[in-house]
C-alpha cells in the first residue's frame, strides 16, 4: 500500500498506537504530521525514528480539547503542507483513571469526555473540508464501546461509544463528498494505557481468555488503520473494526 506524497495527520501520534501508526504511514511514503500534547520527548523520538528510516514527518504540539489548540494545529498543517489533508487519524484519547460512579464528579466527566470525544469532534469539524474526494478519516474507538469496558471505566467506555456511533453517522454525511470514515476498536493492547491503569494479574487473565493467547501490539492496530486509510479499502465506510484477538464477537 502506497501513500506516496499523501498528507496525513495523526493526533496523539507520539507514542504507543499513535506512534506505530505514524511510523507505518511514513514507511509507506506519507508525509506525516504527528500531533501531541504532553509527550514532548516521545514526539521527538518518533520524529527522529521516522527521519532515520528516510521518512518525512513533522511534529505539532496542541491541546485538542480546546478550540484554540485545534486552530493552532490547523494553522500548522496549512503553513507547512497547504490546504489539502488526505488522511486524518483521530487517535487522541485515554482512560485518565479508573473510578466507580460514586467517585466520579463533573470535572472528571469533562476531562474524560473532552479528551476522547470532544477532541475528535473539534478536529474533524475543523479539518474535514481540507480532505479531498478519495480521502479518509480513521477514528480509534475501543472494545469498551461494545462491552462497557473493565472496572471503573464507564465514562471512558461511554466516550468511545460516542466515537463508534459518530463514525457511523459521519460516514453517511461525508460519503457524497467522497470521504470515507471508519474506526478501529482495539481490545487489550500492550500500551502505556494498561501499564498505568490495569493490574498485571488482570492483563494476564485477559490474555489467557483471548483465543490467540496474547495481548495485542500497537503494530497490530496500526496495520489495520493503515489498511482502512488506504485505497485498498475504497468500498469500506461506516465500519467499526474489532481488533481483539477473538476475545469478543458481536
Amino acid at each position: 500500500m502506497s501513500f506516496k506524497n499523501k498528507i496525513v495527520l495523526v493526533t496523539g501520534g507520539a507514542r504507543d498506537i499513535g506512534k506505530a501508526i505514524s511510523i507505518k504511514l511514513a514507511e509507506a511514503g506519507a508525509k506525516v504530521i504527528i500531533n501531541y500534547c504532553h509527550s514532548t520527548k516521545a514526539a521527538q523520538e518518533t520524529l527522529e525514528e521516522i527521519h532515520e528510516m528516510g521518512g518525512e514527518a513533522s511534529i505539532c504540539q496542541a491541546d485538542l480539547t480546546q478550540s484554540q489548540g485545534v486552530q493552532e494545529l490547523k494553522d500548522f498543517v496549512i503553513r507547512h503542507y497547504g490546504n489539502t489533508l488526505d488522511i486524518l487519524v483521530n487517535n487522541t484519547g485515554g482512560i485518565v483513571g479508573r473510578k466507580k460512579l460514586i467517585e466520579q464528579d463533573e470535572a472528571f466527566y469533562d476531562t474524560v469526555m473532552d479528551l476522547n470525544f470532544k477532541s475528535l469532534f473539534l478536529v474533524t469539524r475543523a479539518l474535514f473540508e481540507m480532505i479531498p474526494s478519495g480521502g479518509s478519516i480513521v477514528n480509534v474507538s475501543s472494545m469498551a464501546a461494545r462491552d462497557g469496558g473493565g472496572g471503573g471505566s464507564s465514562l471512558y467506555a461511554a466516550s468511545k461509544g460516542a466515537i463508534t456511533t459518530y463514525t457511523r453517522s459521519l460516514s453517511k454525511e461525508l460519503a457524497p463528498q467522497g470521504i470515507r470514515v471508519n474506526a478501529v476498536c482495539p481490545g487489550m493492547i500492550d500500551t502505556t494505557f494498561h501499564d498505568l491503569h490495569t493490574p498485571e494479574e488482570v492483563r494476564k487473565k485477559v490474555a489467557a481468555a483471548t483465543p490467540v493467547q496474547r495481548e495485542g501490539t500497537s503494530e497490530d492496530v496500526a496495520e489495520l488503520v493503515v489498511f482502512l486509510a488506504s485505497d485498498k479499502a475504497t468500498f469500506i465506510t461506516g465500519a467499526n473494526y474489532d481488533i481483539n484477538g477473538g476475545l469478543g464477537f458481536w
